[in-house]
């Protein structure tokens, strides 16, 4: 047999190596998520006893859905001052949580009751309730359709009028499931979505599905619990409710059980 030049074996081992350092099937890095900055223009009173669930300007009145069993309530309120206009109350065994105003109508989600509630939005006078497949968090409308999260990633779009479901667009961040979606709002063609545990809200593109900015509230936080030593703002206290306010084109944050609802500017 005969043996390979030693020459031979080296330059066959470089042209090997240097293939190698040459590879560029590796995936390109993730681009990370934008962070919006915000400003505090106000603050505003919220009863510490809502369970804030729901949260919805419409003409000119705020409207807001509360959870826990026995003391679920769907409320219009006087922004400027707190004081309840009108409420209705949830039978004690369901659980309020998400709502939004479609073409006079409310509806309002129910936690695990698989029932989703009709009122008239001027009145809140009751009208037929709808069955939901799933859990209820958040619900916010498109213009023409119903969009409800299950504290999953994946956002569901309905038919208002017989709550049949359209589609299912999964929600990513950088590649990754943006997980945890609860109290939603859409804005000019975006959602924002509250995400529970999180201390942020999240742009959502509805058409990909993908996250294309976040608002860290992160300060706003640890203010609310410097300021309220008694609240648990890591449990049962977190940061949800974002409501549009269309006239002042500003924004409405607050939270569970929170003393004060705060008017945030940001952009979008």
């Amino acid at each position: 047999m005969k043996l390979l030049p030693v020459c031979f074996l080296l330059t066959s081992l470089l042209f090997i190596i240097a293939c190698n350092d040459n590879d560029t099937t590796a995936d390109p890095p993730v681009p990370q998520t934008p962070v919006l900055s915000y400003s505090i223009l106000s603050v505003r009173p919220h009863d510490t006893s809502w369970f804030t669930q729901g949260y919805e300007f419409h003409q000119d009145l705020l409207y807001i859905g509360t959870g826990n069993y026995g003391v679920s309530k769907l409320m219009q309120v006087q922004p400027a001052t707190g004081k309840v206009v009108k409420q209705v109350s949830l039978p004690d065994k369901e659980f309020g949580e998400g709502i939004t105003i479609l073409n006079d109508t409310l509806y309002q989600l129910t936690w695990k009751e698989h029932l989703v509630h009709t009122y008239h939005a001027a009145t809140l006078q009751p009208g037929r309730s709808m069955t939901l497949n799933g859990e209820g968090w958040g619900l916010t409308n498109d213009g023409s359709q119903l969009v409800v999260s299950d504290g999953s990633n994946r956002l569901y779009f309905y038919e208002p009028a017989t709550f049949r479901l359209a589609k299912t667009v999964s929600v990513m961040e950088s590649g990754t499931p943006a997980v945890n979606l609860n109290e939603l709002e859409y804005v000019n063609g975006f959602i924002y979505a509250n995400q529970w545990q999180y201390n942020s809200v999240l742009k959502i593109d509805p058409a990909s599905g993908n996250v294309v900015a976040r608002i860290d509230f992160t300060d706003l936080v640890n203010r609310v619990q410097s300021e309220n030593p008694y609240l648990d703002t890591r449990n049962s206290a977190v940061l949800n409710g974002i409501a549009y306010h269309p006239a002042s084109k500003k924004f409405w944050i607050t939270g569970k059980l929170w003393p004060h609802a705060y008017e945030v500017d940001f952009q979008h």
